[in-house]
């Protein structure tokens, strides 16, 4: 090994262990700020408050060191891709650190204990989001992407558990302080960052052994209309047909009718999309079974009125369709609709994924 070979290992090593102390200091932070909040500790709350700052001069070290290393050794190839990732993970980190200040500053503005309806939510959050992060912290150390994709699953997991616990919040606020409910709130929301930085965190590792970069995120999308015969079908057509990578299309109605339109169906032939064996589908109301579509569009008004509860996570759009004028030409009217669905459509794709990904 020659000694400029030699050189930059010694350096992308120091970086490693600097990276690998920093990632235990916020796990410790973390789990340290739960108990507190838990034991009542405003004492260690506040130690852990003031712990966060050499974490910052931690995290501005790992910065310069990142920026010396490609000033020195203009990097390339995996070596290029070590500190760039390093440089993103670093700043994941950090956040970290200031998710457990967060819950640290709530905890001692508590004045009552959290409630044990809640305490062994917390406890189990707290925990598997500090599990999640020591997973992906080692896939990186370790270049190891079996790792990095199975702790990216469980990040993902931990994130649909989140509805359930806004319920069990609300129950609570009849006897407690609404401060109070927002304040535990906000440490199950930066528990629930905590997986989403373990996340990032291992598509770093996954990048940094094998180049491979994220794929363009898909965005399940659910139409709703009234009978479900006309309108959210051929929403679903037109939009497998102008965007069918950008999204995970589906339909249903509140009040679903038998079969679909004979005027739909022609229209869709004319303008050559696939209703592909579509047909009415009742509206779920689960919010379980909600929460698995990111969007959901409301095509006819007052369709809101029939979703009880929107998730948390879910985004709740009501379209205004061009209207069908009564006595008029029901297949140009319908045309009418369907352009205007087409543009509706591209605009809401191009919002999420982005130009590049369209």
């Amino acid at each position: 090994m020659s000694i400029y070979e030699s050189r930059l290992q010694a350096d992308e090593e120091h970086i490693k262990e600097r990276i690998a102390t920093m990632g235990k200091a916020v796990q410790v932070a973390i789990a340290s700020s739960v108990s507190c909040l838990l034991n009542g500790d405003r004492a260690g709350s506040y130690e852990l408050i003031l712990g966060d700052l050499p974490i910052n001069r931690e995290s501005r070290a790992i910065d310069a060191l990142c920026h010396a290393f490609v000033a020195r050794h203009l990097p390339s190839a995996g070596h290029l891709r070590f500190v760039s990732s390093v440089m993103r993970l670093n700043t994941a980190l950090e956040r970290v650190g200031d998710y457990a200040v967060t819950i640290c500053r709530e905890a001692v503005q508590l004045e009552q204990q959290v409630p044990k309806s809640l305490t062994s939510q917390l406890t189990a959050l707290s925990e598997e989001a500090c599990e999640i992060l020591e997973a992906a912290m080692n896939a990186f150390l370790q270049g190891d992407e079996a790792l990095a994709s199975a702790s990216k699953k469980r990040a993902a997991n931990l994130s649909s558990d989140y509805d359930e616990i806004f319920r069990a919040l609300s129950d609570e606020q009849v006897s407690r302080p609404m401060k109070e409910l927002f304040a535990l709130m906000s440490v199950f929301t930066k528990l629930e960052r905590v997986s989403d930085q373990a996340k990032n965190i291992c598509e770093d590792a996954m990048f940094a052994a094998s180049g491979r970069t994220k794929p363009p995120k898909q965005y399940r999308v659910h139409f709703v209309d009234a009978r479900n015969t006309t309108f959210g079908p051929l929403a679903v057509a037109i939009a497998k047909k102008v965007r069918p990578e950008s999204g995970i299309y589906s339909t249903s109605g509140f009040a679903p009718g038998e079969s679909l339109s004979p005027e739909m169906i022609e229209v869709a032939e004319t303008m050559g999309v696939a209703l592909n064996g579509l047909k009415p589908e009742a509206l779920v109301t689960d919010v379980g079974a909600l929460a698995d579509h990111h969007v959901i569009v409301g095509l006819e008004p007052n369709v809101g009125t029939h979703i009880p509860e929107v998730p948390f996570q879910t985004v709740y759009l009501e379209w205004t369709l061009p209207a069908l004028a009564e006595g008029g030409n029901l297949q140009d009217n319908l045309q009418a609709v369907a352009r205007d669905l087409s543009a509706k459509i591209s605009d809401l794709m191009l919002l999420m994924r982005g130009e590049e990904h369209i």
